[in-house]
């Protein structure tokens, strides 16, 4: 009778993990295919035409949620101690990084940014995985525009709203940011100088958390012997601090009178930290979003001009800008 109830009781020895635990694995590992499912069902032209990066993460997550969901199926004997701490951290890990995929989810170019990105007689449009090209069909002059976009916004959102500098007879270069992290991309101006030699000077400019990288470049770079930053152009932001008695270049700051993030009252306070030349124009009704084609934005002011007139506004605030640059 012993013999029996010991080979009873022996599978309970070799029992799996806890059950909320195994429930807990594959509960995180299904949020991490749902979360990338979304994000490729929501963003798709963003992750395709973004910087590769976060294409990586998104196939990364869906082999390590598919590892997991495997593992987890799997009969395993109880860890104690350390292994078990490093289970715990694991899975707090997992947690996080899934949270982090659906938190880089990015804003996905509208129309018409996705009409702009067509070529024409007028403008030859270039993508690669790190940048999009404007080119003025007879070619560029000797000034260009290198633009750093807002945080976690596609590049080609702002293809409507610069479009005219290249019609204008200036190349306009739109970084494709890692991640859609414009700190991510810091060394984005001398990969153009290398880019294009032909450039004579850069004017560097930014949207939101873009423009706050813009303005470290330009304060770096405004000095440099060959092909300098010219010109600083701010979109709805401003400098991280204060670059009044350092930087040299002109700079241009564009704002909306309704933006609901970098409001009025912050792009009004970073007076002080640019030189006393700097001109600052504010569109009237305009908000956040409204520098680019991307929807709406989490966090921003309600509009009071349509979109297209907005858009125009800033377009000709910005040729006029670069055309002062390029003199």
């Amino acid at each position: 009778m012993a013999d029996v109830v010991s080979e009873r009781e022996e599978p309970v020895v070799a029992q799996d993990r806890p059950g909320w635990w195994t429930w807990t694995v594959r509960a995180v590992a299904a949020a991490g295919l749902v979360v990338v499912a979304w994000v490729l069902l929501t963003g798709w032209g963003a992750v395709v035409h973004g910087h590769p990066l976060y294409a990586v993460l998104l196939a990364l997550t869906v082999v390590g949620c598919g590892v997991a969901l495997w593992r987890a199926a799997r009969p395993r004997t109880p860890r104690a101690g350390w292994r078990r701490v490093l289970g715990v951290v694991g899975l707090v890990a997992a947690v996080a990084w899934v949270a982090l995929v659906a938190w880089l989810r990015p804003f996905t170019a509208e129309q018409p940014a996705l009409d702009a990105m067509t070529s024409d007689d007028a403008v030859t449009v270039t993508e690669s995985a790190t940048r999009i090209e404007l080119e003025p069909a007879g070619g560029g002059d000797a000034t260009a525009l290198l633009f750093q976009p807002g945080a976690k916004v596609e590049a080609r959102a702002y293809a409507a709203v610069l479009r005219p500098v290249a019609e204008a007879g200036h190349t306009v270069v739109v970084v494709k940011q890692p991640l859609g992290i414009g700190f991510l991309s810091t060394g984005a101006l001398d990969a153009a100088r290398a880019a294009r030699p032909d450039v004579e000077r850069w004017v560097v400019g930014g949207h939101s958390l873009g423009g706050v990288v813009a303005a470290t470049e330009v304060d770096a770079a405004d000095s440099d012997a060959v092909a300098p930053a010219a010109g600083l152009l701010l979109y709805a932001s401003y400098p991280a601090g204060d670059v009044s008695g350092t930087l040299t270049a002109p700079v241009a700051s564009v704002s909306g009178s309704q933006d609901g993030l970098s409001t009025p009252a912050k792009v009004e306070a970073s007076r002080a930290d640019l030189p006393p030349d700097a001109t600052f124009t504010v569109v009237d009704g305009a908000v956040h979003a409204f520098f680019g084609d991307y929807g709406p934005q989490p966090g921003d002011g309600s509009p009071t001009i349509p979109h297209d007139d907005a858009r125009a506004q800033i377009s000709a605030a910005t040729v006029a800008f670069v055309d002062e640059v390029a003199g």
